[in-house]
């Protein structure tokens, strides 16, 4: 176990640095600085800007320089946001997108693995197509659609719920909704095809053989090992549903950090894209090297 994880750790090392590399090319092709506004500076301003900043560096200097302070725990000052580090945005937007990124995941594993069970029970039954047709519309309609319709339908005609805002469980209802729904339909089709081929086993036959009602042969024989697709699909999923929430977040007006991101990504916020980018690299690879260790649990066959 020690030897994995170690294994795993340093093969994450190269991984991380060609996404910041990659990330760091990316944020400077694009055009504008960050500092270009609708007021034009001065040449002297811009000049001694980019000497505070090192942005009067060559590329390749300022790349190296952001890793030193990066292997210090500095992902430095904000370009946008005056008096706060990337750092501090960082740990005010992150609670937010965690707390939407879990509820959304959760809500997804225990409507995807129930649909998905109820559909393997009744396999080429009209039931299973229309739960199958149902999680394929999941699959093909975006969350950036999704989440307009939910506000259309539940807030404005309705009123059910708020239209957007950060409050009571109430604002989380549509916004949750609209990052899980995806995600129950890609569970449950993964659940009901390893289902499908968990119930084909020889041990679930013997099960049946020796009376065992249908209940207690799927709670305590089938779906733990039926589970291994879904939870190799939970590590990137969790992630992505966490880091997904961008979109969501700015139709929906929550202070995440998912809205950092983008309005970094708009002002050029170099240092705060940047950070975003490592901190969710991390999480990402966090995610599944927990994912791997769940392996074991679940099938005593798998080995390290």
């Amino acid at each position: 176990m020690l030897r994995f994880t170690l294994r795993r750790l340093l093969g994450a090392i190269p991984t991380l640095f060609i996404l910041l590399a990659l990330a760091f090319a990316l944020i400077r092709v694009a055009p504008g600085g960050p500092f270009d506004s609708e007021k034009q500076l001065s040449p002297e301003i811009q000049e001694r800007l980019n000497a505070a900043y090192y942005l009067d560096e060559p590329l390749w200097q300022q790349f190296f320089r952001y890793l030193g302070g990066l292997v210090q725990g500095d992902f430095g000052p904000s370009f946008a946001y005056a008096d706060y580090t990337v750092s501090e945005l960082i740990a005010t937007g992150f609670p937010v997108s965690l707390q939407l990124g879990s509820l959304a995941m959760l809500f997804a594993v225990i409507g995807g693995i129930s649909i998905g069970t109820f559909a393997a029970l009744r396999q080429n039954t009209k039931a299973d197509y229309a739960v199958m047709t149902v999680a394929m519309t999941g699959v093909s309609v975006p969350s950036f659609v999704v989440a307009p319709l939910l506000v259309l339908c539940f807030a404005v005609t309705f009123q059910w719920f708020p239209a957007g805002g950060l409050g009571g469980w109430q604002n989380l209802v549509l916004p949750v909704t609209a990052l899980a729904l995806p995600q129950i339909a890609y569970i449950a089709r993964l659940t009901r095809a390893s289902m499908i081929e968990v119930l084909r086993t020889d041990y679930i036959r013997t099960a049946r053989a020796q009376g065992l009602r249908q209940s207690t042969i799927v709670l305590q024989h089938a779906l733990k090992p039926a589970m291994l697709p879904v939870v190799s699909y939970l590590g990137p999923a969790t992630a992505a549903i966490i880091t997904g929430s961008v979109v969501v977040e700015q139709i929906f007006g929550l202070p995440g950090l998912g809205r950092f991101f983008v309005q970094g990504a708009l002002n050029r916020d170099y240092t705060l894209v940047m950070g975003v980018v490592v901190f969710y690299g991390v999480l990402i690879i966090l995610f599944n090297f927990i994912v791997d260790l769940a392996y074991r649990w679940l099938d005593p066959r798998v080995e390290l």
